[in-house]
């Protein structure tokens, strides 16, 4: 394709200009293309960092998008939205967000392969785009880009702290004051690097959590907690480092937890609610997902709770609001 400058376009960087006329391409795939010898111009060697001049012409020729070495599957998917750019789901406990040693199939992104025949592709390659995750048995809420663009865009958001991440979890005990913010520097164990912890000798990152208790029992505790960060196990860590560790959390809970009313099999945590703002229109987006059904099992099992407060995660899944922006 030919892209011709226009007299607003002088001055600009050629990386740029070209990511401002070409919306569907991101300005770092710009930039590869250009190093990679794909955009080319009678006026002679190009780079990112090259002024535009009046009346320049460029060819841009990206090379064609390369199938995924990922096989797509048929897994089946609970979406709560989808269009060009972005699909959301709700994501079910037990389902590996990204293929990995030991994981090389059966995960959200081989689901997403076969279920979006229109991706436009990533980095040259034809796949989804992960901006953020979940462990493996967290359940909740998720979004992940269709193309280039939108993956710039959401990951943007995501890196400054723009997006609403709230989450629902069973805790042990109760925490005392019932609501407040956690707030640390999470990074690996130095004593199982399989671990993260919140008292790092080294290397750790902030991290801030607000928790407030929703409904109690004798010994646990339906939390609400919201993320201003999206450090690796943050929750669990966080409410582990207060001494109310997740029900059912096998590397940060209790080591001998007393006798449950109900089987649990894995930790008792749900991404509630997702708010961001749409990569491309602007739109104001939230979604839900409904409590996972065996965190609701366990709840019912343990009958009715010392104190109440309400909680609106358990309304049908889709978007919540949605105001122009």
């Amino acid at each position: 394709m030919k892209v011709t400058a226009e007299a607003d376009d002088v001055g600009l960087r050629l990386d740029v200009w070209l990511s401002r006329r070409l919306p569907d391409i991101s300005r770092t795939r710009v930039k590869s293309l250009i190093t990679g010898g794909h955009v080319s111009s009678d006026a002679g060697a190009l780079t990112p960092k090259t002024r535009v001049a009046a009346g320049l012409t460029v060819c841009v020729n990206p090379p064609p998008v390369q199938e995924s070495e990922l096989l797509p599957e048929a897994i089946p998917l609970t979406i709560l939205f989808e269009d060009h750019d972005i699909i959301v789901i709700s994501k079910p406990a037990g389902l590996v967000v990204h293929p990995a040693v030991g994981h090389e199939s059966g995960t959200l992104v081989n689901a997403l392969l076969h279920h979006c025949p229109d991706l436009a592709g990533i980095g040259g390659e034809k796949r989804p785009g992960i901006v953020h995750r979940l462990d493996k048995d967290t359940s909740g809420v998720m979004v992940a880009a269709k193309n280039e663009h939108a993956m710039e865009a959401l990951s943007r958001q995501f890196h400054d702290h723009l997006v609403k991440k709230t989450y629902l979890a069973i805790a042990w005990g109760c925490p005392v004051p019932s609501q407040g913010t956690i707030e640390t520097e999470i990074g690996r164990s130095q004593h199982d690097r399989q671990k993260m912890t919140a008292r790092p000798r080294r290397g750790g990152r902030d991290a801030v959590s607000h928790y407030r208790a929703l409904r109690r029992w004798p010994e646990l505790t339906e939390m609400e907690v919201r993320i201003e960060t999206g450090r690796t196990h943050q929750i669990r860590v966080h409410l582990s480092h207060i001494g109310h560790p997740i029900v059912g959390d096998p590397q940060y809970g209790r080591r001998n937890p007393p006798p449950l009313p109900h089987v649990v099999g894995r930790q008792m945590l749900h991404a509630q609610r997702l708010a961001f703002r749409h990569p491309v229109s602007g739109e104001a987006l939230e979604f839900v997902a409904p409590m996972a059904e065996d965190m609701c099992e366990l709840i019912n099992a343990l009958g009715a709770p010392l104190r109440t407060r309400p909680v609106d995660g358990h309304r049908r899944p889709g978007r919540t609001a949605g105001d122009r922006g």
